[in-house]
C-alpha cells in the first residue's frame, strides 16, 4: 500500500489537471490513499523587500474563498483539502514522515521562489526516501509541441507567434476530472504524540497535525476588506465568484453572450465587467486552465463563426504562454535589476513610489487607476500599462517595486504575466523597441475622453 500526497500550488481545479491524475492514478495502482493539502505561508503577508507584503487582503479573500470552493468538490468526491500553515520546504517533509507517504505530485511552476521550494524538497525526499514528481501544466500550448525547443525560443513575441501559427499547433484537449478520488489516509497516519498539545494544523514552526481535518483559510478581518461596488471584477459577487465552479459558470456565460465577438474592440475599456474577458483571475489561482478556455472557445466559433475578437482571446492567450517560455528559458534572469538588459540600474525614489501606490502622484488619470487597483483588486490592461509606465518614466522608479506591489495588490497576479509585462514595459525584457513610454495625457485623452473614469474614482 503506498499513501500519496498532491500538494496543490496554482493549480486549483479537479478537473484538466495532470499532476492530480497522476496522483490519483498512483494511489489506485498502490491501493494506497490520496490526501489533497495546501499549504498556506504566512510570510506571505509580510512586508517584502519593496515595502508591500506578497499577498495583500483582496488575494487573501480570492484565495479563501477558492480553496473552499475546492474543498467542496473533493468533498463531493468522498475527499477533503487539508489547509496546513507554515514554510512549505518543513510542513511537507513533516506531513510525509507522519502519514509514511511514498509520492508527493505538484504543479511546476518556473519562477525562482517556486523553484527553490522544490529544489529543497527534492533534496530532504533523496534524503528520506520518498519522491516529489512535479508536472508542467499551466501553458496553453504543451512545449513539446512548439516547433523549436526552449533553449531557442523566440524572444520577441511577433516571432513566437508566427511559428506556432505556421506550425499549425493548438492546445491539446483538456483532461476531465477524476470520477472518483482514493480514500483519505486513516487519522493514525496522521497522529503524531509529539505534536499531541499542539493545534490541528501546522504552525509557523511546521508542525505536523495531530488528526487530518479541513481548516478553512480565514478571509481578512472586515475592517481590512471592504468590497467594493465600482469595480470591475467584484469578486464578492456571485458572477465573479473564485473557485472552480465560479470559473466555469464565467466561461459559459460569457460564450452564451457572444461576447468573443467583440472583445478586440472592447478589451481597452475601463469600467465595468464586459469589457474584457475577465478569465485572468481564474486562471491565475488555477481555477481555470488555459485549455480549458481555448476548447470551448473553438467550440463556440465552430458554431457561431471566427472573428478579430475571437482570434484575439487566441493572442493573449499566446502573450500568456510567452511570459511562460522566457522564464523556462531565461530563468533568474528575468529577476535581476537590468533584466535581460545592458541598461545602467534602475533608480528608485522611494518617496515618489510611496505616492503612487496610494494614488497621490498629482495626475488625476493615474492616480484613479492607482486607487481603483488598492480599493478592489483589479486594473484593467491599459491602466495597467499606464500607471506602470508613469513609474518607471516619470517617477523614475524601480521596475522591480512597481511589480512588488501588483503582486501585493492584484486579484488576478501571475508570477509570469507580471515580471514579464514590467520588463517589457522598463525595456529590460525582449521588447524589440526597447521599452513603452505610456503618454498619461493622451491615454487620459484617448480612453476616458468624458472623464468618467476619473470622476468615478476621484477617492479611494
Amino acid at each position: 500500500m503506498s499513501n500519496v500526497i498532491h500538494w496543490f500550488r496554482h493549480d486549483l481545479r479537479l478537473s484538466d489537471n495532470p499532476s492530480l491524475l497522476h496522483a490519483v492514478q498512483a494511489a489506485h495502482l498502490q491501493g494506497g490513499s490520496l490526501l489533497p493539502v495546501f499549504i498556506w505561508d504566512p510570510a506571505e503577508t509580510l512586508p517584502g523587500p519593496w515595502g508591500p507584503r506578497r499577498r495583500g487582503p483582496h488575494r487573501m479573500a480570492v484565495l479563501a474563498d477558492t480553496l473552499a470552493s475546492l474543498d467542496a468538490a473533493l468533498q463531493a468526491l468522498g475527499s477533503r483539502l487539508l489547509v496546513l500553515r507554515g514554510p512549505v520546504v518543513a510542513v511537507l517533509p513533516r506531513l510525509v514522515a507522519a502519514m509514511k507517504a511514498e509520492l508527493v505530485t505538484a504543479e511546476d511552476i518556473a519562477a525562482p521562489f517556486e523553484q527553490d521550494e522544490v529544489a529543497s524538497l527534492c533534496a530532504t525526499a533523496r534524503r528520506d526516501g520518498w519522491q516529489l514528481v512535479t508536472t508542467w501544466q499551466s501553458s496553453l500550448l504543451a512545449p513539446d509541441d512548439l516547433p523549436f525547443s526552449i533553449d531557442r525560443a523566440p524572444d520577441v513575441f511577433t516571432a513566437f507567434r508566427q511559428q506556432v501559427e505556421r506550425a499549425g499547433v493548438q492546445a491539446r484537449a483538456p483532461l476531465p476530472a477524476p470520477a472518483a478520488l482514493p480514500p483519505l489516509p486513516s487519522a493514525e497516519c496522521l497522529w503524531d504524540p509529539r505534536a499531541a498539545a499542539r493545534t490541528m494544523t501546522a504552525q509557523g514552526d511546521g508542525a505536523v497535525p495531530v488528526l487530518l481535518c479541513h481548516t478553512p483559510l480565514k478571509r481578512p478581518a472586515p475592517d481590512t476588506l471592504a468590497y467594493e461596488a465600482r469595480s470591475a471584477f467584484p469578486y464578492h459577487l456571485p458572477a465573479c465568484a473564485p473557485g472552480e465552479a465560479g470559473g466555469q459558470a464565467h466561461l459559459t456565460r460569457y460564450l452564451q453572450r457572444r461576447l468573443p465577438h467583440s472583445y478586440k474592440a472592447t478589451r481597452n475599456g475601463l469600467m465595468g465587467i464586459d469589457y474584457s474577458s475577465k478569465f485572468s483571475p481564474w486562471l491565475a489561482s488555477g481555477a481555470l486552465s488555459a485549455r480549458q478556455i481555448m476548447h470551448a472557445l473553438r467550440a463556440f466559433e465552430a458554431e457561431h463563426g471566427a472573428n478579430e475578437g475571437s482570434y484575439w482571446l487566441w493572442f493573449e492567450l499566446l502573450w500568456r504562454d510567452h511570459f511562460r517560455l522566457m522564464h523556462l528559458k531565461h530563468g533568474r534572469a528575468l529577476y535581476r535589476a537590468r533584466g535581460l538588459s545592458d541598461l545602467p540600474l534602475p533608480q528608485h525614489d522611494v518617496s515618489a513610489f510611496q505616492r503612487w501606490c496610494e494614488g497621490r502622484t498629482g495626475h488625476a488619470f493615474v492616480d484613479a487607476g492607482l486607487r481603483e487597483l488598492h480599493a478592489s483588486g483589479f486594473l484593467s490592461n491599459r491602466m495597467r500599462q499606464v500607471v506602470a509606465s508613469y513609474l518607471v518614466h516619470e517617477l523614475q522608479s524601480d521596475w522591480r517595486a512597481g511589480a512588488a506591489w501588483f503582486e501585493s495588490q492584484l486579484v488576478d497576479y501571475d508570477v509570469y504575466s507580471n515580471q514579464g509585462n514590467w520588463l517589457y514595459l522598463a525595456g529590460r525584457g525582449t521588447d524589440p523597441r526597447g521599452g513603452r513610454r505610456f503618454n498619461p495625457d493622451k491615454q487620459a485623452h484617448d480612453h476616458d475622453p468624458e472623464g468618467l473614469y476619473r470622476r468615478l474614482w476621484s477617492t479611494a
